[in-house]
C-alpha cells in the first residue's frame, strides 16, 4: 500500500511520466521482495537500515548489474524513503547517508546516418496499403519519426492524432513532466504518417480517444513494442546499441555535423539545460577526427610509414 501511495504521489502530484513511475515501481517491488524474503506484504519500512540498503546494492553488483542501473535503483529508494519521512511513516531515512555509485562518462551511441537511410526503404509514392504490410509500415514510420524528430520513446508513444498539424507542418510533443514543445515535420514524413493513419483506421475502428498515432492490435503501442520494433529494424546496422535512444543520439549528432547551432538542437530535444546538449559536440568532434584520420593524405601517409 505504501508503494502504491508513493507511485500515486509521483504520477499525480509530481507529474512524473508513466514510464518513470513504472521504473520506480519495478525497483521498489524488487527491493521489498528481497528484504522480506519473497513476502512483500510483510514489508516494514521503519525496520530498514542503511546496512540493508548497502547489502542489497552490493547484491545487485554481484549479479553484474551496471553502475547506471544500480544508481537508478538507489535513487528510487532514496525518493521513496524521503516520501515516507515527509508523510511521518518513518522517523529516520535509512538512505540519508547513502553514497551513490559513480557512472563512467561515455559518448552516446549513434547509428550512422547512411545506415538509417538504408533502413527507410519504403517508396513514398508506391505504398500498397495491404493489411499484411501493417507491421512493416508501422515499424518503418517509428524509425523515421524517432530519427527525423529526435524525440524520446515515451514521447513517440504519447503522440495522438490531434497533436499532428499537417497544415502547419508540425507536431506537438509532450516531454518529461508534461512539458510541451512543437517540432517541425518534413512534408515527406507527414505523407508517410497520413498513409499509416489510413491503414490503421481501416484495420481498427474502435480506437481510444484521442486516437493514438501508433497502435498494435488496436491498442496504443507499449514501450517494449517500440523497443522491439527499433531493435529489429536496426539489426543490420553496426550500431552497438540498437535502441530508440540511439536514434535520438543520431538525430542530434547529424544535426550538429550538418551545421545546426547547439541551441536549436537543445530545443528540438526538449533539454532544459544547454549543458545536457553539449555532450553531442564531443560526438561530432569524434566523428570529425575519425573522418580526418581516414581521409587526410598527411595522416594516411604517416599511418602507412609506421
Amino acid at each position: 500500500m505504501l508503494v502504491k501511495d508513493f507511485l500515486s504521489y509521483l504520477r499525480y502530484e509530481l507529474n512524473r511520466s508513466q514510464l518513470t513511475t513504472e521504473a520506480y515501481e519495478g525497483d521498489l517491488n524488487q527491493f521489498t521482495d528481497w528484504i522480506t524474503g519473497g513476502n512483500p506484504g510483510t514489508f516494514q519500512p521503519d525496520s530498514v537500515t542503511l546496512s540493508d540498503v548497502r547489502t542489497w546494492l552490493a547484491t545487485l553488483a554481484r549479479e553484474k548489474q551496471t553502475a547506471t542501473t544500480i544508481r537508478r535503483k538507489a535513487q528510487s529508494l532514496r525518493a521513496f524513503f524521503r516520501f515516507l519521512l515527509k508523510r511521518g511513516v518513518i522517523s529516520a531515512n535509512p538512505t540519508a547517508d547513502l553514497t551513490l555509485p559513480k557512472i563512467p562518462k561515455s559518448l552516446p551511441d549513434v547509428v550512422r546516418s547512411e545506415e538509417i537511410e538504408g533502413i527507410l526503404r519504403l517508396d513514398e509514392e508506391a505504398i500498397d496499403l495491404n493489411p499484411d504490410d501493417e507491421k512493416e509500415l508501422r515499424d518503418d514510420l517509428i524509425i523515421d519519426v524517432l530519427y527525423s524528430l529526435g524525440i524520446r520513446r515515451a514521447e513517440l508513444i504519447g503522440i495522438s492524432d490531434p497533436d499532428i498539424s499537417p497544415s502547419a507542418g508540425e507536431i506537438k510533443i509532450f516531454g518529461k513532466r508534461s512539458k510541451q514543445r512543437v517540432v517541425p515535420v518534413p512534408q515527406a514524413l507527414l505523407q508517410k504518417i497520413a498513409r499509416w493513419q489510413k491503414m490503421r483506421d481501416s484495420l481498427w475502428s474502435d480506437l481510444e480517444t484521442p486516437t493514438p498515432l501508433f497502435v498494435v492490435k488496436g491498442k496504443r503501442i507499449s514501450p517494449r513494442q517500440v523497443y522491439d520494433a527499433v531493435h529489429r529494424q536496426l539489426e543490420p546496422t553496426g550500431a552497438r546499441k540498437k535502441s530508440p535512444h540511439a536514434l535520438r543520439h543520431s538525430f542530434a549528432t547529424s544535426m550538429l555535423n550538418e551545421g545546426a547551432d547547439l541551441n536549436s538542437v537543445k530545443e528540438f530535444l526538449g533539454h532544459s539545460s544547454l549543458s545536457t546538449t553539449q555532450i553531442y559536440t564531443h560526438v561530432s568532434f569524434a566523428e570529425m577526427k575519425k573522418a580526418y584520420e581516414s581521409s587526410h593524405p598527411r595522416v594516411r601517409r604517416k599511418d602507412k610509414e609506421q
